[in-house]
């Protein structure tokens, strides 16, 4: 599909053909899903969770469908960043997008590192910040959930990074907006929300979890609901762009972000299921701007709000 003008934007200084984004851990490297889609199709692609050291992840079983999703416990399973930089990092131009790495660490320096490594290498247009990883330093607590170590974890990544970062958020700090005035304070560009949230699936005919590691990350349409609450929230909190996900399906799914206060979205249970969502939301987007009139869907960002 042709890009088209109306879709277009510059999303913390990365310029996007439109506002749809490959999320992380569901769309590899972007060269998994050549063989049905053109990765140019996307806004941008975000590559699956990279550490400083290889990890092998969780035990199997680590992904089961719910009604209405699926909860994965992958553990972060990739090759480490020097593999990244060797291996994957010279393909990236042929993708034809931009391409954010999503980084991961078990303490502050780790991430500093990674993002050390990663700073000014080409085809890398940005770093994705996860900062839901166990924090051992603190006794397990999740870097995300306190917002003085936010501040702190992403002021030192700033420091290390001079490229857009964005940091992703998750439900499970509890206060959602104090987390994203944090990241903002120390440099953040933009903010991905949300993050998957724990749950667990219990094989009643073997009475145990059916997930090795016992819980995992509920992610699909289920959480859609909940994750437009998060971004409607947060952008009364905050002033830097958002990237809303969470059961992205439809055009219309991504449009409830983008009126919410999303300036992008991103996709990634339903490419599982439907390896052409990109191009089927692209398409549902600009029969939306045909039908009422609008010349560029960025007068639909928090549409929501303006209408109370």
């Amino acid at each position: 599909m042709r890009s088209d003008p109306r879709l277009s934007l510059n999303l913390a200084g990365i310029k996007m053909a439109n506002p749809l984004i490959a999320a992380s851990g569901c769309y590899g490297y972007g060269f998994d899903y050549t063989g049905f889609v053109d990765p140019a199709e996307w806004g941008a692609i975000v590559v699956k969770g990279t550490t400083l050291k290889p990890r092998a992840g969780n035990p199997p079983p680590r992904i089961v469908e719910t009604p209405a999703g699926m909860l994965n416990a992958i553990g972060l399973q990739n090759p480490g960043v020097e593999y990244f930089l060797e291996e994957i990092q010279p393909r990236l131009a042929g993708l034809g997008c931009p391409v954010l790495v999503n980084i991961a660490g078990e303490t502050l320096e780790e991430y500093c590192q990674i993002a050390s490594l990663l700073d000014g290498v080409p085809g890398v247009s940005g770093l994705e910040v996860n900062i839901s990883c166990p924090n051992v330093r603190r006794g397990g607590i999740s870097f995300g959930c306190d917002p003085d170590v936010v501040e702190d974890l992403v002021s030192r990544v700033r420091e290390a990074y001079r490229g857009p970062l964005v940091v992703k958020l998750s439900l499970e700090a509890g206060n959602i907006t104090a987390v994203a005035r944090a990241a903002e304070r120390a440099g953040a560009d933009a903010l991905s929300l949300i993050n998957t949230l724990k749950g667990m699936v219990i094989d009643v005919g073997r009475r145990r979890p059916v997930l090795a590691n016992i819980t995992g990350g509920l992610s699909g349409p289920a959480l859609r609901p909940i994750a437009v609450r998060a971004v409607w929230e947060t952008a009364e909190a905050v002033s830097v762009p958002l990237i809303g996900m969470g059961g992205i399906r439809t055009a219309s799914d991504a449009l409830e972000f983008i009126m919410a206060g999303a300036t992008a979205v991103a996709v990634g249970t339903a490419n599982f299921v439907n390896p052409l969502s990109v191009r089927e939301i692209t398409a549902g987007l600009l029969r939306y701007l045909e039908q009422n009139g609008i010349a560029h869907y960025s007068a639909l960002i928090g549409a929501a709000r303006n209408e109370r």
